[in-house]
């Protein structure tokens, strides 16, 4: 069975990696406008997928905005992650992100291994016109027992500052 898992994993590796180079030119490149930590629930990845919370703090230009969301990965996702943490680069076309400019949807490869303390990468695109990049900085400082790989997909919705506590 793992033998089983480890091709599946490794050949989808090779199928999102194609994914990931045929992304837009202009959403790769950029300046550094500030970094996002999101800390993400723990959970059960079954089989083809998982779907954890995540709440998250983009600190750049002077500023901080919270933001809450989702994060999931299609494909082979096996075991039980316990909470983590996963800070990004956030890098964008101009320095001036209006409020809220994270909202919306980021997608790209994803590729992980945990067993005890274990680190995944995670490279995403999206916000306005794509043009928005998560650059991996730290990884997950998860611990359990999961293998995952496949498509990743954040969702993430501006919560403004009187809105913190709902």
């Amino acid at each position: 069975m793992y033998r089983w898992l480890g091709t599946a994993a490794g050949a989808l590796g090779l199928l999102v990696g194609s994914l990931v180079c045929g992304a837009p030119a202009h959403a790769q490149g950029g300046a550094q406008v500030g970094t996002l930590t999101c800390n993400v629930a723990s959970g059960w990845g079954f089989v083809f997928g998982s779907s954890r919370a995540l709440r998250c703090t983009f600190a750049g230009s002077g500023r901080t905005e919270q933001y809450a969301g989702t994060i999931q990965r299609f494909g082979v996702d096996i075991g039980f992650t316990r909470a983590g943490v996963l800070i990004w680069a956030v890098l964008a076309p101009t320095s001036n992100l209006a409020p809220g400019a994270l909202a919306g949807n980021f997608v790209g490869a994803t590729g992980s291994a945990t067993v005890g303390v274990g680190a995944g990468a995670n490279v995403l695109v999206g916000g306005s016109n794509r043009t928005i990049s998560l650059q991996p900085v730290s990884f997950e400082g998860s611990t359990g027992l999961n293998v995952a790989a496949g498509i990743g997909a954040i969702n993430l919705r501006y919560v403004p500052q009187g809105h913190r506590g709902h």
